[in-house]
């Protein structure tokens, strides 16, 4: 007798987004869209200490992309999370006005290249690190498009863009992934997404 054997049907893991996706990222974009605007406030004070002092608290502005992708883990929603960050910071009437929405494209774009080198499948602290450095790398484009860094001597073009991504690294990869790791814990992101041992797992690479 040949013996029948059972066909298994693997369902294949949704990567589209859907609303309860996008109602998360908005929700968490707003809230940091407002802590884009007062961030400002703490990047003065870090102004007078030393040239490109300041550097060292950038990275905030770029926590949005990373974030928010450590906790849906889908593609397309850092680019999303972080033009929403800018709209709301410019409605809160940011001195930099429309010049935001170049910088969230590109910055947003920064960080999803390199969650997409990764085939979204990598969630740990490293890899948001280094996302965070994409998004700062972003950052340099509209930099040099409005001519902020012209006049700038070579040591200090460098100690400016060396000091940013760092604190990317620090600030939108390993304090995002920090967070993200705190919320996985509550289990919230179980109403997104069924937390698994992998997911876990994939934490605490």
């Amino acid at each position: 007798m040949h013996e029948v054997k059972e066909v298994v049907q693997v369902k294949p893991v949704k990567r589209g987004l859907k609303l309860s996706d996008l109602l998360v990222t908005m929700i968490v974009s707003i809230v940091l869209g407002v802590v884009y605007h007062f961030w400002s406030s703490v990047y003065n004070l870090f102004s007078p200490l030393f040239p490109q002092a300041d550097e060292l608290v950038y990275g905030m502005w770029f926590i949005a992309a990373t974030l928010v992708f450590l906790l849906i883990r889908k593609p397309g929603v850092a680019l999303i999370a972080e033009v929403a960050a800018a709209h709301v910071e410019i409605l809160f009437g940011s001195e930099w006005g429309i010049q935001l929405l170049l910088y969230s494209v590109l910055q947003g774009l920064g960080a999803e290249l390199v969650f997409a080198a990764f085939r979204y499948r990598k969630f740990s602290g490293s890899v948001a690190a280094l996302a965070g450095v994409g998004a700062a790398i972003g950052s340099i484009i509209p930099d040099i498009y409005y001519g902020y860094v012209a006049d700038y001597e070579t040591w200090l073009l460098v100690t400016k863009y060396v000091l940013r991504g760092i604190s990317a690294a620090l600030i939108a990869g390993y304090l995002a992934y920090a967070i993200a790791k705190a919320v996985e814990a509550t289990g919230v992101t179980q109403q997104l997404r069924p937390v698994s041992d992998s997911d876990y797992a994939a934490l605490d690479d």
